[in-house]
């Protein structure tokens, strides 16, 4: 008999739309990939919540795009990479899913940046907390200075639209301005929500300070991840399929993801983790 197909289902988790910033560059990289983006909009923003609430959502998404077929899942939110991925890789995946595997995105960050002596990430609340982009560097470069702040307000701005307005840039301001007198040489966005503002980012913090486009980093990551792991090559040759899952519909997703995505999106499922 002849070897069926064999085709890989990805699974991108965010708690709202910042994950697409990450799918865009997926899509780019690796099209011949099944994809399956997963939104808890009904519960974002996830930073100011309590570590334990962190993790029970984020293995409550993740059971659901593992029921779905997936064999890989990128946690695709800062949050749930720094509070939840460590227990799910050595305690959730040996008991339920021992084949599949759950990546993250603070990783593939850290080492991009660790070149430089002088480096900062802004985050949510519990992303900063965490230390994890800090540990990460100093592993790869125990010189470097890692500064830190949270941006609380970023991600609720963001999710209504108004990345790019006057009041977003306001605050915006207000973030980066203490790292700015400190001469950053690389910001890290340790929030997929904050690509949505990467130029004006880039425009506050000046020439003289590197700001990467995560999703950029993220999709390269994961290709050489693959590479390493033929197991979860997939056979198609041409795009695969896209699936799109919220919690809560908000009516700027839609728009927002069609114009990010630059392509139709036919039908978004509602469902309940």
């Amino acid at each position: 008999m002849p070897k069926s197909k064999q085709t890989i289902k990805i699974g991108v988790f965010d708690s709202g739309l910042g994950g697409l910033t990450v799918l865009k560059h997926l899509l780019k990289e690796l099209p011949a990939y099944d994809y399956l983006y997963l939104g808890d909009t009904a519960r974002v923003p996830y930073g100011s919540r309590s570590a334990d609430v962190i993790y029970r959502y984020t293995e409550e998404a993740v059971d659901f795009l593992f029921s779905k077929g997936c064999q890989l899942i990128i946690l695709a939110c800062n949050t749930s990479s720094s509070q939840a991925l460590r227990r799910l890789q050595q305690e959730y995946l040996p008991k339920r899913y021992p084949d599949r595997r759950i990546l993250g995105v603070i990783i593939p960050l850290a080492q991009a940046a660790a070149h430089n002596n002088n480096i900062s990430v802004i985050g949510t609340k519990a992303t900063i907390s965490s230390g994890a982009y800090k540990e990460e560097i100093l592993k790869i470069n125990k010189k470097a200075a890692v500064h830190s702040n949270s941006a609380p307000l970023l991600v609720p701005l963001i999710e209504e639209g108004l990345a790019g307005k006057t009041a977003t840039n306001m605050i915006l301001k207000k973030y980066l301005q203490p790292l700015k007198l400190k001469r950053i040489k690389t910001l890290i966005l340790g929030c997929t929500h904050y690509p949505f503002v990467i130029n004006d980012v880039r425009r506050i913090m000046g020439k003289n300070c590197e700001v990467p486009d995560p999703g950029k980093i993220i999709a390269t990551s994961l290709a050489e991840y693959l590479q390493r792991h033929p197991e979860f090559n997939t056979d198609n040759k041409s795009a695969g399929k896209r699936e799109f899952y919220l919690t809560d519909e908000p009516k700027s997703f839609k728009v927002i993801a069609e114009k990010f995505l630059g392509s139709k999106i036919e039908h978004i499922d509602l469902i309940e983790l």
